[in-house]
């Protein structure tokens, strides 16, 4: 029944490999390990067809370190992480050499429990270490690393009970009440682990889908859809603390221009840094989205209007500056729109922060505008109560 399960859920975790996104790795290995485990108990059943112990026991022994190896090379390459192939390989060699040793020169079926469990829990241990230091802090992740130092104890445990006592203790093929318990939760976790790891990948796999979700897949920024989400955490924290935030619509001057004459892979190469651009230029709670096209927003908590238009200030000095990479050079023009009322809508503050950015295109462009306050009154003012400021570039129309 074990080695069923084991290759349906060699299967599971096959099937999971083909169908998840190439940045969740490592579910391939785990799936050849549980094939691996299968293996080495169809060697160990081949003695009775009159296959020489040493080659049974080399065989089946070197599957299963094998098997247990290839959930390290998994999960490392599931977090990230260099292959250790070089324990990989050790660990066999020693499992080998040791088996040889005791077997033909000085044979103890102790020690050869001994080798074998004491190399199979480097692993585990490793393991455990792997998933606590690099695992996201979730259930799944806390529970797959409790059952590898579980696996670890009790194979480290079968080991040391092989040395002090003898191999009465540790023969599986005999009855006892730690066998049993050994064979019922070694056959059991391995199997559990499995299903424990697919769902940790599982887990990440949301968490992948929801950031597509919420990303532009150009840039990598926030998207609509994400910003909004920014957008609403924002106004609570600004609901609570009596704060103020300031919104940037951001667009390129002339980008028509840059697709028709350099192509649209060109056109793609400054959008990407453009958005690059301007993230260097904010503060770690500042976030920035494409709402399509070459239009930019950036949210900017807390912030008050005379910060924003520094920042604004030097997100236009860092464009004016760019065109490496062999990109033409180009311009952005910035409309700000501060909100300090929390009862405004957040498209409110878009279409003052649009309307701002469309003064500043039809003054020349590569320059900012403030957007007028939030009228609160049944009559709205005959004038702006703030006049547009002007960058040291506004007297002269950029050419793109």
């Amino acid at each position: 029944m074990s080695v069923l399960m084991a290759i349906a859920m060699s299967i599971v975790l096959f099937s999971s490999y083909f169908s998840y996104p190439p940045e969740i790795r490592g579910l391939n290995y785990w799936a050849f390990s549980l094939l691996m485990l299968v293996g080495g108990a169809g060697l160990f059943a081949s003695s009775r067809l009159g296959v020489p112990d040493l080659v049974v026991l080399l065989t089946a022994n070197s599957a299963f370190v094998c098997g247990v190896g290839l959930t390290l090379i998994g999960t490392q390459k599931f977090y990230g992480l260099k292959p250790s192939w070089w324990l990989f390989s050790l660990l066999w060699l020693l499992c080998l050499a040791g088996i040889t040793y005791w077997h033909v020169w000085e044979p103890s079926f102790s020690a050869r429990v001994a080798v074998f469990s004491y190399l199979v829990s480097v692993y585990y241990f490793y393991l455990t270490i792997i998933v606590w230091r690099h695992g996201e802090p979730h259930f799944s992740t806390r529970f797959l690393y409790v059952l590898l130092g579980i696996q670890s104890v009790v194979v480290f445990t079968r080991g040391t009970l092989a040395m002090l006592f003898g191999s009465e203790l540790v023969n599986i093929m005999a009855s006892g009440p730690f066998q049993s318990l050994y064979l019922a939760l070694a056959q059991f976790m391995i199997l559990l682990l499995a299903v424990s790891f697919n769902t940790v990948s599982t887990r990440r796999l949301q968490g992948l889908l929801e950031r597509r979700s919420t990303l532009d897949p150009l840039t990598q920024v926030l998207n609509r859809r994400g910003f909004a989400d920014v957008y609403a955490k924002e106004l609570g924290l600004m609901r609570r603390q009596f704060t103020v935030m300031t919104v940037l619509s951001i667009d390129l001057d002339y980008f028509k221009k840059i697709n028709d004459t350099h192509g649209h892979i060109i056109g793609d190469r400054v959008l990407v840094e453009v958005a690059a651009l301007i993230g260097k230029a904010l503060r770690v709670s500042d976030h920035i989205a494409r709402f399509g096209g070459e239009e930019f927003v950036v949210l900017l908590p807390e912030t008050g209007l005379d910060r924003a238009l520094q920042i604004a200030e030097r997100i236009l000095k860092a464009v004016r500056a760019s065109g490496a990479h062999g990109l033409p050079p180009y311009t952005v023009s910035i409309g700000v729109a501060c909100q300090s009322s929390p009862d405004e809508k957040l498209d409110g503050l878009l279409l003052r922060a649009d309307q701002a950015l469309y003064r500043a295109k039809s003054g020349g462009r590569d320059r900012i505008e403030i957007a007028a306050p939030l009228v609160t009154s049944a009559v709205a003012p005959v004038m702006p109560l703030v006049a547009p400021v002007m960058t040291p570039a506004s007297a002269v129309a950029s050419n793109g």
